[in-house]
């Protein structure tokens, strides 16, 4: 196992996943979720700073708690709707720590952001294994 590896070794960049700003409307974000096949939209500020994340299963929890018609969903701000303290890790941790992290969080994506909380890029367990393994 490659135990030296850093998850900025393995990390997506910013333009392979969804990255939306905290303007963005529901129905945008997930147009890019679905654009990106990921299950996951990481919100931003204008500087790039992470805010937080909207999953699918965020979605689905919304759809069974809110009694609203889909179409009055969709014109909701993305941040009324993110978690808004989302696991994160950095570009220098080792990408074995990351995925035992994704283990217990029982999570498949995580946000990598620098020391000033800007999203830098996005580590998914496919890829984390694949490194991992070699394959």
């Amino acid at each position: 196992m490659k135990s030296n590896v850093l998850n900025q070794d393995v990390m997506l960049p910013l333009d392979r996943f969804p990255v939306v700003s905290s303007k963005f409307y529901l129905k945008q974000a997930l147009e890019e979720m679905t654009r990106h096949t990921f299950g996951i939209a990481c919100v931003t500020d204008e500087g790039g700073k992470l805010l937080g994340i909207f999953t699918d299963g965020d979605m689905r929890r919304l759809t069974l708690r809110q009694q609203k018609p889909w179409s009055a969903l969709f014109v909701d701000d993305i941040m009324d709707h993110s978690t808004k303290n989302p696991v994160t890790v950095s570009p220098e941790m080792p990408l074995v720590e990351a995925v035992k992290l994704m283990e217990q969080k029982h999570i498949w994506d995580l946000p990598v952001v620098d020391a000033d909380g800007k999203l830098v890029g996005l580590l998914h367990l496919h890829q984390a294994i694949k490194h991992l393994l070699g394959i």
